[in-house]
């Protein structure tokens, strides 16, 4: 049976979107010295506003601001007042999500019911966390003294929780920050800075400079800065960590996933279903620790292929404003033809493609949840990042095997197993060279869990006390 749904769409009502942008320096919106940019509603290539993008002498100003900040006050004040701000910082956006996930999904894509129930309370809950913890760093493990100021860049798929991942640890460490959104998605982020002049957050103590690649370059490579902090591709981390080498900056680097979810036959199959469509569909799939590559035992591959097609059907694709949808739109146009032409090169290499049936919207960027079949693991699809709803399947037949696919690849962010064996997830969890390794489960996040990668995924923790170590010397 199919059941139709009237559409419910979310009012916009709530949010207001200004026609232009500014920087946030020093406590203050204030004009960028170099050009602007456009920042899209991707479900509708609708222009939201024009964007300041902060040029050199934008982010060294910035940088000076967090320095004066940190050294007069911030560094100064003790652990529980740092903890009182956060506490602040936490209740203002548990107040305003609804406007926060408004925001998101019209400036990112991602479906309401995602910034909504996800994102945004996962946004209050690392600044609830990490203000727990401003007052007890000496019994953290990692010392109890600041680096200094703090610059983080960040990218589009979590723009908010990723700016909160960054920013909850550093504040409660005493730092200072000069944080940089992606170029796509700087709306969320400088809506932040309202609530930093809500909350009273001394002037300096968290900056915000928009801008592309550039931007992002200027603020790693300034001298000013103490620590970098980088979420994004695995390509520009290397470039990173070149960029800092030789100095005393520290870094950590979250970078790409090529993620296996590995399904044994003793599985309940209709729960790993939903498994397997939350790790790769969720988010569109813009997620760097999707499980991208499903290894399924071969003598229940049919079985879960013909489940997981019958479930992909009933995935709603659209606006993601409607409480109903469950795949919102592609980020950009850049990444939208990156996953194209993946997939392209998928089916030429041999593999077969089969995408669940939908209408897709004539105006955005989209494209449709999308499964491969006959997969090897000499094939592309099933090596390099694709960055959205596209699924890769390939079969195994012993845990050894399994094991050894899962472990050929570049990358180590994270692995699923399905099985009702426990010793048997124990004893795989254990060969997996994965930060993390979800059991009967995929994508569940807490801010008390530390989070990160092995290999080109990265280097460094993010979340839970571990979390605390990147940011004290």
């Amino acid at each position: 049976m199919v059941f139709e749904y009237a559409p419910a769409p979310e009012s916009r009502s709530i949010v207001d979107i200004k026609p232009s942008y500014g920087l946030f320096i020093g406590g203050e919106f204030v004009d960028g010295g170099g050009t602007s940019f456009k920042t899209v509603n991707p479900a509708t290539e609708e222009v939201l506003a024009e964007v300041a993008e902060a040029d050199s002498d934008d982010v060294d100003r910035a940088v000076k601001a967090a320095r004066k900040a940190y050294d007069k006050v911030w560094s100064k004040l003790s652990g529980a007042e740092r903890a009182k701000y956060l506490y602040r910082i936490a209740r203002i956006i548990q107040e305003r999500s609804r406007e926060l996930a408004v925001l998101e999904s019209i400036d990112n894509g991602k479906p309401i019911k995602e910034s909504r129930d996800v994102d945004v309370p996962l946004v209050a809950a690392h600044f609830f966390y990490y203000a727990g913890w401003a007052d007890k760093l000496a019994y953290a493990g990692f010392g109890t003294t600041p680096l200094g100021v703090a610059g983080q860049v960040i990218p589009w798929n979590f723009p908010l929780l990723m700016l909160a991942w960054k920013i909850a640890p550093a504040l409660a460490c005493g730092n200072t920050v000069v944080l940089k959104p992606a170029e796509t998605t700087p709306l969320t982020a400088l809506l932040f800075a309202e609530i930093c002049q809500q909350a009273d957050l001394p002037p300096g103590v968290v900056n915000i400079v928009t801008g592309a690649g550039a931007t992002g370059q200027a603020l790693v490579e300034h001298e000013g800065i103490d620590k970098v902090a980088f979420t994004g591709s695995t390509d520009v981390g290397k470039a990173i960590a070149r960029a800092v080498a030789g100095t005393e900056k520290r870094v950590t680097l979250e970078l790409g996933g090529k993620a296996a979810n590995i399904v044994f036959d003793d599985a309940p199959i209709d729960q790993a279903v939903e498994g397997i469509v939350n790790g790769i569909f969720f988010n569109q799939g813009h997620v760097c620790c999707a499980g991208s590559r499903l290894l399924v035992q071969e003598n229940v591959a049919d079985e879960v292929l013909a489940r997981l097609k019958r479930r992909m059907a009933t995935l709603r694709v659209g606006d993601p404003l409607d409480k109903n949808t469950d795949v919102g739109a592609i980020n950009s146009a850049a990444q939208l033809a990156r996953i194209r032409e993946l997939s392209e090169i998928g089916a030429a290499e041999g593999a077969e493609a089969w995408s669940a049936p939908c209408d897709l919207p004539t105006q955005g960027y989209w494209f449709a949840p999308t499964v491969f079949t006959g997969v090897t693991q000499a094939h592309r699809i099933a090596r390099e990042e694709i960055f959205g709803p596209v699924l890769s399947v390939l079969t195994f037949r012993t845990p050894a095997e399994a094991v050894e696919k899962a472990n050929n690849t570049p990358y180590g962010l994270s692995a699923g197993v399905w099985t009702e064996k426990g010793s048997r997830i124990l004893k795989i969890a254990d060969k997996l060279r994965a930060g993390v390794v979800w059991a009967n489960t995929f994508n569940k996040f807490d801010p008390t869990s530390p989070f990160g990668g092995y290999k080109e995924s990265g280097y460094g923790r993010e979340g839970g006390r571990h979390g605390l170590e990147a940011y004290l010397r």
